[in-house]
């Protein structure tokens, strides 16, 4: 058999994505270590795994829904618990999804416009980023596309069971990442309206019955653990009141775009553990107190900076909410680099696909290209596929643009399909209006769209000091090719294949940054001054001496069944899972969950089942719970050289034992 040259070419496409995606990935160690620690934890038993606990005692879930978790708890188990079982399912993911996007693009858009929209997402900066992570997103990325293409196969066909079908795919990205994944459904939904065969009654019918399905499969999960008694589960990570609905709607849904705690200048900020805790000297007396601990909203303790000229915390947060908000500082060098090519693409594809549709309706033609009936119904393929695609990108860009909560910078992630398949099948169209005779107006979106996009390339490059000197060969070769594009009309294909091949040069080596250091587990991000990971469990070389001192001193000392150690955040929780130690968290990931009051952990302690409590680190300023306050009023604090080793460190951390202390503890 022949292959033929479009073959080798995304064959070429599919081996640069792997070699971004899996160039040493093994230094990425654990990467999210929240996530990872779940992974370990869930394995320990089904219970663990169907309700997604953080920790081993199953006292708190992760804050997400179970499927991408469930993945990586099936790969840990097929090939042992290691950093690259849970990160080869997102790496694998990520060329799943070229290779996918080529095929979704080449039934409508032809093989050229698939090579090059395959290309685009597989060196997007921030596509790259999260598939090197263990997160979720890469597979809700994958999902979200498997679910558009099976949308546009309906929207050919008409047929119940292909819409069907995507709608179970919608329904399993929310259990991935909840109400991100239902970002495609407005196009989906309107490209099955005005493109299906068959009348609009139909039609209707069709997406009613298949947006019941999709929300069954949504809730099924969320709607058992609700069902289930809370004294039969962990408490609903991130929720105020133990419900997954709860935390599904407001933590991880309407509160991103609406503003919540914990988002820009909403993060909570209590006394903290420490500013409470005094230094006890070895014979136990008070010394003088302590300094209460610094602001941690976006610091990483666990986490120092890799490599010189890096920053030394990550940057949490997008900029301000507004139009611009992606090419600013946060999201911008993580995605930009061709959303003005992507977006004057989309421009001209709905110009083209919707004016000939107009023209041919007029002109009362009964058989489309396609031999469909004329009925009202697209006869041009691209139409579907520009409102389904082109629809992802243009929703996901203003909800990234307009959301005032947690708008972290790796969302821009969820771009890359949709924005890489309009810069592929907006290439294309370009080329025909160049082709096109007589000239008109609408021949100037190309040069609009190479100059949007080199003017954006200029500020990222110079706003990250990186790759100053391909500037003058950037601006050249852009202004030579926007002139043989109007010049030599003959040369388009040619011309805009290496203008497009010249775009993705930045972008494409901005990638490749993600190799030079450990990737920041929590916020992952291309580029070569964001901070970065420690590797490993994600702690550093004296960070982790602690762990292991205080591991020691817990095991001689006599631990909990349940818990070795209950910490206030599930950050400083998550290394001691880690490193086999069984440990859990008082008030969930961001140490202000009410997951445990004075009396529960008095229970705990009086089953044997917990006794030490390590208060302080990432999150302990935000205020605690209950459970906290009740530890720092009842427990005994015990000198930091008992359990630091011989060189104690100024770990911000503070450890009490709370044996003995159940009365004092449920009074509190």
């Amino acid at each position: 058999m022949r292959l033929a040259p479009e073959h080798l070419a995304l064959a070429a496409v599919l081996t640069l994505s792997a070699v971004l995606n899996l160039n040493r990935l093994s230094q990425n160690g654990y990467a999210n270590i929240f996530y990872s620690a779940g992974v370990r934890s869930m394995l320990r038993s089904l219970h663990n795994f169907v309700f997604v606990s953080f920790d081993p005692g199953g006292l708190v879930t992760v804050d997400k829904p179970p499927l991408g978790l469930w993945l990586q708890a099936t790969s840990a188990k097929l090939f042992g618990f290691s950093p690259l079982s849970l990160l080869l399912p997102g790496a694998l993911a990520g060329v799943l999804t070229v290779a996918l996007l080529y095929y979704v693009l080449t039934r409508r858009f032809g093989s050229l416009a698939a090579l090059a929209g395959a290309l685009a997402l597989a060196v997007f900066p921030s596509f790259v980023a999260v598939s090197r992570d263990n997160g979720v997103d890469p597979i809700l990325i994958l999902l979200m596309l498997l679910a558009c293409g099976a949308g546009l196969r309906a929207t050919e066909t008409g047929r119940w069971r292909t819409l069907l079908w995507c709608a179970v795919l919608v329904g399993l990205a929310f259990n991935t990442k909840t109400l991100a994944a239902y970002l495609v459904i407005p196009g989906i939904a309107l490209a099955y309206l005005l493109c299906a065969p068959g009348p609009l009654s139909r039609r209707v019918t069709q997406l009613v019955a298949a947006g019941l399905l999709m929300v069954v499969v949504s809730f099924s999960w969320i709607v058992f653990v609700d069902l289930i008694p809370a004294s039969q589960r962990p408490y609903v990570g991130s929720s105020t009141n133990n419900s997954e609905i709860e935390v599904t709607f407001d933590y991880n849904g309407f509160g991103r775009v609406g503003g919540q705690v914990g988002g820009p200048g909403h993060v909570p900020v209590g006394t903290g553990a420490l500013a409470h805790a005094r230094p006890v000297a070895p014979g136990g007396s008070p010394a003088s107190p302590r300094a209460p601990s610094p602001h941690p909203a976006v610091a990483h303790a666990a986490a120092p900076a890799v490599g010189e000229g890096r920053a030394k915390n990550p940057i949490p947060f997008g900029g301000p909410a507004g139009p611009l908000r992606l090419f600013g500082a946060g999201l911008g060098d993580q995605g930009a680099w061709i959303l003005p090519f992507a977006f004057f693409g989309l421009l001209a594809l709905a110009l083209v696909t919707l004016g000939a549709r107009g023209r041919r309706e007029a002109g009362g033609s009964s058989q489309g290209p396609a031999g469909r009936p004329a009925g009202g119904h697209a006869r041009d393929p691209r139409l579907a596929g520009m409102l389904i695609l082109g629809g992802w990108f243009a929703v996901e860009a203003v909800v990234l643009s307009m959301s005032k909560g947690i708008v972290h910078p790796y969302y821009v992630s969820a771009l890359a399909p949709g924005a890489a398949a309009m810069a592929g099948a907006g290439a294309v169209v370009f080329i025909e209006l160049a082709r096109g005779r007589p000239p008109s107006w609408r021949l100037l979106l190309a040069p609009c769209a190479v100059a949007a996009t080199v003017a954006a390339q200029l500020v990222l490059l110079r706003r990250e000091h990186y790759m100053l000197w391909f500037q003058p060969v950037l601006v050249g070769g852009a202004a030579v090719g926007i002139a043989a594009l109007l010049v030599r009309p003959r040369l388009a294909t040619p011309t805009m294949a290496l203008i497009f091949c010249l775009l993705l040069v930045a972008p494409a080596a901005y990638a490749t940054t993600t190799w030079l250091a450990p990737v920041e587990g929590t916020f992952p991000a291309a580029g070569p001054t964001h901070a970065s990971g420690a590797g490993g469990v994600g702690l550093g070389k004296a960070r982790l001496g602690l762990y292991r001192d205080l591991i020691r001193y817990i095991d001689r000392h006599g631990t909990g069944s349940r818990w070795a150690v209950l910490t206030d955040a599930a950050p400083t929780a998550a290394p001691f899972i880690l490193l086999g130690t069984d440990a859990g968290a008082l008030a969930g990931y961001s140490g202000i969950d009410a997951t445990l009051d004075g009396r529960g952990l008095a229970r705990l302690v009086s089953r044997r089942q917990a006794r030490f409590v390590l208060l302080g680190g990432e999150f302990s300023s935000r205020g605690g719970n209950r459970a906290t306050s009740a530890v720092l009023h009842a427990c005994r604090q015990l000198p930091d050289p008992d359990w630091q080793g011989a060189v104690p460190i100024a770990s911000g951390l503070v450890l009490f034992d709370c044996a003995g202390r159940e009365r004092a503890l449920a009074a509190g």
